[in-house]
């Protein structure tokens, strides 16, 4: 793996030249940026894989979605569709995306887009939705033709930007310093119980500037939900003594994984590659290895992403029958982060409010 990584780290200094030289670009203004009237705010990362994006998202989504008319915006991820596209009640994942799908099911209330041209996706939300007060542009932070009132920088905690580099050789899709654009940067995953001094720690080597907030956000899982209907709920305390089959498509199922690893008696893992279409094959070696447990105590755990992509025609047939549920996720922070980081939006999205009424 080494000698991998040096054979590729040529590469991975081109890749380096063209990223910084397209940044420098829209910084001196010689690549246009689009401004609009709204609330923008940014949630992104520098690496590929999850920082845990969608939990934030949704997490923005709880805390602004009754006061202020919002949207979601995002490419929509492997979906079989292009252009802009308004997500409803009988859209699917390949027409929308896994988490646009997500964001829909989760809050039928909430207007979520899909364009892989952040800048026509935003006139044309625009334009159906002149009322709206604020976008939030999932993934965007390398998205440079939008310029973001207010952008949020995640970064795992188990694998920080400053301890990374560039693709190929490592994750990160832009230099780390491209740190300087974001407003707030949030280190996700967090263990529940992290010291001040080692939050110190991390903050001293991501060398924030002074406008810059760092803080800390860790994950909280939810009691199981049944992925088909039919199914009822089911309380995290009735895994103790199961068999689970743990079914994933996600880029890292290790934190999912260790959180089980005391709560359920055995774990047979099936992991598949982030945003993974299953197929008709996948979904019978599932049943097939379901069926194969001896034990009488077994379900099937998945994510709240993977659930989505499961629930097509053609798998359905297949795994409707089958305990399968999903945990659901959130982030959360500690009281007096959390209180500084709801300040921060609340404010920004209230001075964008007052300075658009004022322009009017």
């Amino acid at each position: 793996m080494n000698l991998l990584r040096f054979l590729l780290f040529p590469v991975a200094l081109l890749y380096g030249v063209l990223v910084f030289f397209r940044n420098l670009l829209y910084d001196l203004g010689i690549l246009p940026v689009k401004e609009f009237e709204v609330g923008i705010i940014v949630i992104g990362n520098l690496s590929v894989g999850g920082t845990g994006k969608s939990p934030m998202t949704e997490y923005l989504i709880r805390l602004l979605k009754d006061k202020f008319p919002i949207a979601t915006l995002s490419r929509g991820y492997k979906r079989r569709t292009t252009g802009f596209l308004l997500a409803d009640k009988n859209s699917t994942s390949h027409q929308v995306g896994d988490e646009p799908l997500q964001f829909k099911k989760k809050f039928p209330e909430l207007i979520v887009a899909v364009d892989e041209n952040r800048k026509d996706g935003i006139k044309k939300l625009l334009s159906q939705f002149p009322e709206l007060k604020v976008a939030l542009l999932d993934d965007a932070f390398q998205h440079r033709r939008v310029k973001p009132g207010l952008s949020i920088l995640l970064a795992d905690y188990n694998k920080m930007f400053y301890d990374d580099f560039l693709l190929p050789v490592g994750s990160l899709r832009e230099w780390a310093s491209g740190k300087k654009r974001a407003d707030i940067i949030i280190a996700t995953k967090c263990p529940a119980n992290l010291s001040p001094v080692e939050k110190r720690i991390v903050q001293k080597k991501i060398s924030p500037d002074p406008h810059q907030q760092v803080l800390f956000s860790h994950i909280q899982y939810g009691n199981l939900v049944p992925v088909f209907p039919q199914l009822s709920s089911s309380s995290n305390e009735e895994m103790k003594t199961s068999s689970v089959i743990l079914l994933t498509g996600i880029s890292n199922p290790q934190p999912l994984q260790d959180y089980l690893k005391d709560k359920v008696g055995n774990i047979i893992p099936m992991h598949y590659p982030d945003h993974h279409e299953y197929t008709f094959v996948e979904a019978t070696k599932v049943a097939e290895t379901f069926n194969g447990i001896a034990s009488q105590n077994k379900i099937i755990i998945t994510t709240e992403k993977d659930a989505m992509r499961l629930d097509k025609p053609g798998l359905v047939e297949i795994l409707h029958t089958l305990p399968m549920y999903y945990i659901p996720i959130e982030i959360t922070f500690d009281e007096k982060e959390k209180s500084e980081f709801n300040q921060l939006i609340n404010d920004y999205v209230f001075r964008t409010n007052q300075k658009h009424r004022g322009v009017h």
